[in-house]
């Protein structure tokens, strides 16, 4: 993996959105963008699936408070309102339902105005999968055993169609996986 700085250009708005409330970060991995967090001077509450993953995370950002969950199960009870949350490349594993489920749970942990800043498969990541593999529903695949969905232009408004203002919305590529991955970056207000 190379280095993929995505969220810096969105600290300043970040900081400014959070301000003191917590920012989550959904699937965070081995704690790239919780170590770009933590350095930007954020509190931080992380989660991923994999136990080896948080374990790696948790030792590069220790003043992140980081658990093993599952994205379908979340959030905990004890959840405070976050100021922002991220999600890059962490919610595409999942069937059209479980996705909208998934992002209406983010939306009710925001403050009012807090910020979702997520980046998606796109349907033109032909190098990951992109629309290969058995297709278990449209643009959702079985690919090297997993599923992987994919989003247009038309599903990324569909799926913050309602609740969310948008700030942002780019196709763009990252050389993160060393080959482009096409994928799309979303900013998301909370709007009601």
């Amino acid at each position: 993996m190379f280095a993929d700085p995505w969220l810096d250009r969105w600290l300043p708005l970040i900081l400014a959105r959070a301000g003191a409330a917590p920012v989550l970060e959904v699937g965070c991995g081995q704690g790239d963008d919780t170590v770009t967090l933590i350095r930007a001077g954020l509190a931080v509450a992380a989660f991923d699936l994999s136990a080896a993953n948080v374990a790696i995370a948790s030792m590069r950002a220790p003043t992140a408070r980081i658990r093993q969950a599952d994205v379908l199960d979340w959030p905990p009870a004890d959840t405070e309102p976050f100021g922002a949350i991220i999600a890059s490349l962490s919610l595409h594993y999942f069937s059209w339902s479980d996705t909208a489920a998934i992002v209406n749970r983010l939306h009710a942990c925001l403050k009012p105005g807090g910020l979702l800043l997520c980046r998606l498969n796109s349907t033109e990541d032909r190098h990951f999968g992109a629309g290969r593999g058995k297709r278990l529903e449209d643009n959702l695949y079985l690919v090297d055993g997993q599923p992987k969905r994919f989003f247009d232009e038309q599903a990324v408004q569909r799926l913050f169609a309602h609740g969310w203002r948008p700030v942002s919305r780019q196709a763009l590529t990252t050389r993160k996986y060393r080959k482009p991955k096409a994928l799309w970056e979303v900013i998301a207000e909370k709007s009601a």
